[in-house]
């Protein structure tokens, strides 16, 4: 990992530049600085223009910003009659100027708009911070959908693979990013620094985050896994206080338990997949007697599914059982497993959006374990259920291909044996038909 925190140091000392955000003295309104930006004057005095706007747009409340992202919906929005024009000339003489002038007409100003405002130092974690102000907006204005298509198309762009530096955080990591990382972390709590301390510093943990050059103090994804002999089935006792630590030459496995988005201003930019294959590769080559990376995850939906399930003949009595907490583990495991094979949502996708998320990537259901999770939330979810998904190195291309092109689900026998397993639960007896008179 030394390589990779040798370029961290240098791409963050190539993008700071020093200072922050700073108004200029001018009192023209927010949608005239804009317009302004578009323009010849922002050509010359663009940085200044975007640091204005920016201070100026952190000063809105929430009815001024609501007005500012509609003045980006309609003000900055596409000519459609222009783009028309354009692609009908296009489609009779597809000369290059012409493809150019469409090219042009068909961009929505607000991208450009956008490009231009992320000149200041600290541009950038501003607008993803925008973008936070304009999910919110989307929900009384859904109008807004088409801003923010913009907004997630050029953040596609710049948070591209290319731009992203992974790191390793440990217990040496500034205390201000570890505060961070206490803050974000969504899977499981953490408690108070003598919990992060369990989960940073022995041994046969570790953690890493995916950061960008434009900032460099705020993690985008982190994940935090735990080198262990063999695939555990319990996080309540990965992350258990009395545990024996292991030396990592000793350890098998690498167990992904927790995976966090940190920017919400960044939903829709999918960085889980690109980590977990680097962190995979990472680990491949610290530790080569690593036989299987699998995690430990949640099944956030499997009692929501249960619910739905309560009148079905078959699952009906099982489902019934687990939700009122009298059902056995091996049941809990049978319908869980049930539940992640073949539960689908109308497009045929995983009702699970765990699931979606790691078959997606390439894994597959490895196997189902009871009172894994005990935690309040962990029962609310799915009654103390948690699944293993592996990472087969093999066959991750093979499985990912298959799920996205014909929804197939990869599981490992494990698996396969739970969800054919009969429940022990049975349905309720048929009512006696009366007979016909």
């Amino acid at each position: 990992m030394q390589r990779n925190r040798f370029l961290t140091d240098i791409l963050s000392t190539l993008f700071d530049r020093g200072g922050a955000l700073r108004s200029v003295d001018d009192k023209r309104d927010i949608f005239v600085l804009c317009r302004s930006l578009l323009s010849a004057e922002g050509e010359v005095s663009g940085q200044k223009l975007a640091a204005t706007i920016l201070a100026r747009y952190a000063k809105l409340d929430d009815e001024e910003k609501n007005a500012f992202f509609l003045f980006l919906n309609t003000e900055m929005d596409v000519d459609g009659a222009a783009v028309s024009a354009l692609a009908a000339q296009y489609a009779g003489v597809p000369a290059t100027e012409t493809f150019k002038a469409l090219a042009q007409a068909s961009e929505p100003r607000r991208q450009e708009l956008l490009r231009r405002l992320n000149q200041p130092v600290g541009a950038t974690e501003a607008i993803v911070a925008m973008r936070v102000d304009l999910l919110k907006a989307k929900r009384s204005h859904p109008e807004l959908e088409r801003t923010d298509y913009d907004f997630v198309h050029l953040f596609r762009s710049w948070f591209n693979r290319g731009f992203l530096v992974l790191k390793s955080i440990d217990w040496d990591t500034p205390p201000r990013l570890l505060d961070k990382i206490v803050a974000y972390e969504a899977v499981h709590q953490i408690n108070d620094w003598e919990d992060l301390r369990r989960r940073l510093y022995p041994p046969d943990r570790r953690c890493f985050a995916f950061f960008h050059p434009a900032m460099p103090d705020e993690p985008l994804i982190f994940v935090e896994l735990a080198l262990t002999e063999g695939i555990p089935g319990s996080v309540t006792n990965l992350l258990s206080e009395g545990r024996n630590e292991l030396q990592a030459e000793a350890a098998k496995v690498a167990v992904f338990y927790s995976i966090s988005n940190c920017q919400t201003g960044l939903t829709g930019i999918s960085f889980g997949n690109l980590l977990i294959k680097q962190v995979v590769a990472e680990l491949a080559l610290e530790f080569p007697q690593l036989e299987k990376f699998v995690t430990l995850s949640p099944i956030p939906r499997l009692n929501q599914w249960l619910e739905t399930q309560i009148e079905d003949e078959t699952h009906g009595a099982s489902a019934q059982a687990i939700l009122t907490g009298q059902a056995s583990a091996q049941e809990l495991r049978a319908m869980a497993a049930r539940y992640l094979l073949n539960a689908k949502r109308d497009d045929g996708m995983p009702f699970d959006p765990v699931a979606r998320f790691h078959l997606g990537n390439g894994a597959q259901v490895y196997d189902v374990h009871a009172a894994a999770d005990t935690s309040p939330n962990g029962l609310a979810q799915a009654s103390g259920a948690m699944v293993n998904y592996l990472y087969d190195l093999g066959q991750t291309e093979k499985n990912h291909e298959q799920f996205a092109l014909n929804g197939v689900i990869a599981s490992a026998k494990p698996a396969q044996t739970l969800s054919t397993t009969a429940l022990s639960t049975p349905p309720p007896p048929k009512p006696l038909q009366e007979p016909a008179a």
